[in-house]
């Protein structure tokens, strides 16, 4: 399964929502330096969806707001 999410870096408050397009907001409190954010992106999901850290693969968009992961279950 592929998940299309836009990260908010450096937020207050740790969440997910999704918004009226069914598109995925993750807010983490990492700063988006040396993947940090990406890896508190991958741990706020795999939390969400009740699964491992390890099935869960960034597939694009290392380096933007906008990412698309893969799922595998």
């Amino acid at each position: 399964m592929k998940i299309s999410a836009i990260v908010h870096p450096n937020s207050k408050r740790p969440r997910i929502e999704k918004d009226l397009l069914e598109t995925l907001h993750i807010y983490v409190n990492q700063p988006p330096l040396e993947g940090k954010a990406n890896s508190a992106v991958i741990t706020a999901l795999a939390k969400y969806f009740k699964i491992r850290h390890s099935a869960i693969r960034l597939i694009s968009g290392a380096k933007s707001k906008n990412k698309l992961f893969e799922i595998r279950t």
